[in-house]
């Protein structure tokens, strides 16, 4: 099987630039897709920049930038992705959207091609069945920022030719990636641990359990957590937490997938986290906000 030297990556937003940086960054050629010329310059952007903290972080030189940048082009044309050997889709996590684009993706790139999703919430398997060969497709969930996380699970799904999923593997470790194999299941292996776990802990702190920055010290002392339950919802976004623990509740009916009442409460208010400067700690967080619940009282 092809060792994936002409990749195409559609969609060029925060997940897509990523992957397509470091899939340039191997030594590949990568061609990204985007709706218009608009959004594949504001991709090209987003690439620059990545690579331009890499050298603020002493991790990449002024040529490695240049080369990894030379190696993407762009296009707003399915059919100039012919010739490539693995598509990686990342455009918005819509099932609609997904399911139109990648059928024309698949008539473009011929049936040699193998096909991959990187979408975090959506059953794998679905999408599968939107192209003429299903054994073909899998999944290569990429954890964001792309660049800096080691970790891809390779989802399996029913109709995946165990091939291709070999030789996914050595195309994450060729990449500097570890690769995990993992069956296409809501939330696939990381999600489904994290996201329960993130569910008990808004709920904890709606209850008043703790504060929401005892919680995270709680956690990152006593367990030994890089990083704190209430901090990392700021970073992954509530609304993004929120729209994934959404769908993995819609798939299952499984109660410890059902978003908190917080949760939604927050994410209606526009209190998404680092992205919109409030938060559970970002902004200064909720404790000593007027309360979402109660206008006009202040929470203690």
């Amino acid at each position: 099987m092809s060792d994936f030297g002409r990749v195409a990556v559609l969609g060029c937003g925060t997940m897509g630039a990523g992957i397509a940086q470091v899939v340039a960054q191997s030594g590949r050629t990568v061609q990204v897709l985007e709706i218009d010329e608009e959004r594949l310059a504001e991709g090209r952007r987003r690439v620059a920049d990545l690579l331009a903290d890499g050298i603020r972080r002493g991790r990449r030189s002024d040529a490695d930038r240049d080369a990894t940048l030379d190696r993407i082009s762009g296009t707003t044309d399915v059919a100039a992705l012919a010739g490539s050997s693995l598509v990686i889709e990342a455009v918005v996590e819509d099932r609609e959207v997904k399911a139109r684009l990648l059928p024309a993706v698949a008539e473009a790139v011929g049936s040699e091609a193998v096909l991959a999703t990187s979408t975090s919430t959506l059953p794998v398997t679905a999408l599968a069945a939107s192209v003429p060969d299903p054994t073909r497709f899998a999944g290569l969930h990429f954890f964001n920022p792309a660049p800096l996380t080691k970790l891809v699970e390779v989802v399996r799904t029913l109709q995946t030719d165990p091939d291709v999923i070999r030789a996914l593997i050595e195309f994450c470790g060729s990449i500097g990636k570890t690769p995990v194999e993992v069956k296409d299941r809501p939330g696939f292996l990381i999600n489904k641990l994290l996201m329960p776990y993130l569910n008990d802990v808004v709920q904890a702190y709606d209850d008043e359990l703790a504060t929401a920055e005892d919680l995270d010290t709680a956690l990152e002392l006593g367990l030994g957590y890089r990083m704190g339950p209430m901090k990392l919802l700021d970073v992954i976004g509530l609304d993004t937490h929120h729209h994934a623990t959404r769908s993995a509740y819609e798939q299952t009916l499984d109660p410890q997938f059902a978003p908190p009442p917080l949760l939604t409460r927050m994410v209606a208010a526009g209190y998404l986290g680092n992205k919109s400067g409030r938060g559970f700690r970002a902004g200064g967080g909720l404790e000593g906000r007027v309360s979402a619940d109660n206008p006009g009282e202040m929470t203690s």
